[in-house]
């Protein structure tokens, strides 16, 4: 079974506070490849902002079937990031 993983939504605290978020957010790193098996929670992208970068987990495991983002792309709110297939047991 083959999901979705999307960029999620900002914290909110950007919005209220705007320090951290000051400046364009783009992707630094990108932490995965095709065909890399990744556990729940292990890191996908990496962000960066004007002030801090934050590591994007992702929320299932399973083997990466396709990347759709690279360094320096500044994804919005539900971006695709990748394509997962999802460990069934």
């Amino acid at each position: 079974m083959s999901i979705e993983i999307r960029m999620p939504k900002y914290p909110e605290c950007w919005s209220s506070c705007g320090q951290c978020a000051s400046g364009d957010v783009f992707i630094l790193e990108v932490l995965v490849a095709p065909g890399d098996h990744i556990d729940r929670d292990d890191n996908i992208i990496t962000i960066e902002t004007g002030k801090v970068s934050l590591d994007i987990p992702c929320p299932w495991a399973g083997t990466v079937a396709e990347v759709f983002v690279e360094v320096g792309d500044k994804p919005n709110e539900g971006a695709l990031l990748i394509t997962l297939d999802r460990d069934t047991g």
